[in-house]
């Protein structure tokens, strides 16, 4: 089983910037690829970003368009989400998910999830 924490969330102005951070524990060795989705109120969880292990391989949700940037830390069982230029449409609560495997952008190919942490971007 993998446990996994998100924290960074919070209320910011637009054109403001965040970090999430979501740290793993358990058997670490099943988070192969880590991701971020977000889901608004009365909408569809929306894929944001994932990474592979190797920190190499990584890919983003249309809507990014470079504003937000995906990094893990191996070394401590951690990976970021870098949100810059946030817009009011960006107010979620983002949740953190793993899988033992490549990215995908469909959350149902994810085992693992955390709580969420809410983002709020006010106009």
């Amino acid at each position: 089983q993998v446990q996994l924490e998100e924290s960074g969330g919070g209320m910011v102005q637009a054109g403001g910037s965040l970090r999430l951070t979501c740290t793993a524990s358990g058997v670490t060795s099943s988070t192969d690829a880590m991701a971020w989705f977000r889901q608004a109120p009365g909408k569809e969880r929306d894929f944001v970003a994932a990474i592979r292990r190797s920190g190499i391989l990584t890919r983003y949700g249309g809507f990014v368009k470079g504003r937000f940037t995906i990094s893990r830390n191996n070394a401590k069982n951690t990976v970021y989400l870098q949100m810059g230029t946030l817009k009011p449409e960006d107010t979620a609560i983002y949740f953190c998910a793993a899988r033992d495997g490549g990215t995908s952008s469909s959350p149902d190919d994810y085992d693992y999830w955390g709580q969420g942490t809410q983002v709020t971007v006010s106009s």
